[in-house]
């Protein structure tokens, strides 16, 4: 996924920069940045590996030497960024929440229409920030140039850009992901994450809308596009992705998944003897179905947080499988001998469940009942950098429907499977629940999930449970 936030102050922006930025670590594992404008020191930038220590970490150096009154930095999960641009529109600083489906198109145009050349990763991809600043220097000035690559780019993008007029803040053209806006004495800030500024003395502006592009100064923000009527915010958000302290779109994360426990709760027929969630995206939702159903909630796994201090995890599966393991600690005097109820936020892969299930049963438990907080995922995402998966059939519901159909799978079989009132449904998941060993499984329904956020359905993104755009 990733993460951004930008400042800009009448002083020195770089310790709510360097905070800031910090905050968004539950966002991406791999690579952090920053970038900074002064006027009498022109643009300086750091970018740092984050995969073996925490932000704060590899920044701390940094936040000595760097000065400025402008600043952007960025979490990202697989590209270096920020990026200093030199073009026809001046030196600028950009970041990306960005998945980009339509890169080798995009190169293909760019490069007929007069850009010399792309640098390669290491792993041989074009970054995503780069492909985004050579879209914007198509157009001659900077608000053109910004709309064209929210316009051209198949997938999602929302950006932060710095020069030295300002932050130029855009948000996605559909809203997939958030731009907030904070405001204190002397500064504007922007930031995907509603919470990251709120301990650094900023209170809430406002929210961009799907396509917003506004500019922010020490002294003002000026919205220089207005936003689009069509909003498809990801739903995942509040299911996964988001901090517990966070909100979008105005609904709180904890209390959508206190509402989703809930939900789940009203539709169960077992009777555990305790209710747990897995640490910690399942948490919440265990707390919700506990107050519902009565059921006491307990913590038979507690996450080691003193050196695996974030949720994240590692964009490599056999090291995620590994850490997974590794970093939950068991209390087996919890879980001997008791029927448990067990919420995660969702099942991917299935790996990483059937694991825990497995050493829940090896200390002693005597059912392992799971309820993931949100239907099957039965689409790759297109949208986000939930995974970077080159196959949807790494998803267990596409191999197991695979299996059932012999291979022969369609769109129209597919919606059969996404369907909680058919038999194809039912049979996906007793075939789920027999190959991952549960004692019972019962994924929450996409209307209820979707009631439990509170907003209007047409505005949420369910892609991935229902293919539908």
């Amino acid at each position: 996924m990733g993460g951004f936030f930008g400042v800009a102050a009448k002083e020195d922006c770089l310790f709510d920069l360097y905070f800031g930025v910090d905050y968004h670590s539950h966002l991406g594992t791999r690579r952090g940045g920053m970038a900074v404008f002064d006027d009498d020191l022109g643009f300086d930038r750091s970018i740092h590996n984050i995969e073996n220590a925490p932000f704060r970490t590899k920044f701390d150096g940094d936040m000595q030497k760097m000065k400025g009154r402008l600043g952007i930095g960025c979490i990202s999960d697989f590209e270096p960024q920020p990026l200093i641009v030199r073009s026809h529109h001046g030196t600028y600083a950009l970041t990306t929440v960005s998945k980009i489906n339509n890169t080798e198109e995009l190169e293909k145009t760019l490069l007929e229409s007069g850009h010399s050349h792309f640098l390669e990763m290491s792993g041989g991809e074009i970054n995503a920030t780069e492909m985004v600043a050579a879209l914007i220097n198509q157009k001659e000035n900077l608000i053109e140039g910004i709309q064209y690559a929210l316009e051209v780019i198949d997938g999602s993008l929302s950006l932060l850009l710095m020069n030295a007029n300002g932050i130029y803040a855009a948000r996605d053209k559909l809203g997939r992901t958030p731009i907030v806006i904070g405001k204190k004495d002397g500064a504007f800030c922007a930031s995907f994450e509603s919470f990251a500024y709120k301990n650094l003395g900023y209170r809430d502006y406002k929210s961009l809308g799907p396509g917003e592009i506004v500019v922010l100064t020490d002294t003002n923000c000026v919205t220089l596009m207005q936003p689009g009527k069509d909003m498809k915010i990801c739903t995942f958000l509040w299911v996964y992705y988001g901090y517990p302290a966070s909100s979008y779109e105005g609904i709180s994360v904890e209390q959508m998944r206190y509402n989703c426990g809930a939900k789940m709760a009203q539709r169960d027929h077992v009777k555990p003897d305790i209710v747990a969630g897995v640490p910690d995206s399942g948490t919440a939702h265990a707390v919700g179905y506990a107050n519902e159903s009565g059921v006491p909630f307990s913590r038979p796994f507690i996450k080691y947080t003193p050196t695996w201090p974030r949720s994240f995890m590692p964009t490599i599966q056999s090291k995620r499988n590994l850490i997974a393991k590794m970093k939950m600690l068991a209390v087996e005097d919890l879980i001997k001998g008791k029927s448990l109820l067990l919420i995660d936020d969702s099942i991917v892969r299935g790996t990483q469940l059937r694991e825990t299930t497995e050493f829940l049963y090896q200390c002693g438990a005597k059912e392992v009942h799971i309820r993931p907080a949100c239907p099957p995922l039965v689409y790759g995402c297109k949208y986000l950098n939930f995974s970077r998966s080159s196959s949807e059939m790494d998803l267990i519901t596409r191999r197991v429907i695979a299996r059932l159909e012999n291979g022969n799978v369609t769109d129209e079989v597919l919606k059969e499977y996404t369907d909680p009132n058919s038999e194809k449904y039912e049979r996906m998941v007793e075939e789920i629940c027999e190959e991952l060993h549960f004692t019972t499984l019962r994924f929450n329904r996409l209307d209820d999930m979707l009631d439990a956020v509170g907003i209007e359905p047409c505005k949420l993104c369910t892609y991935c449970w229902n293919g539908e755009e």
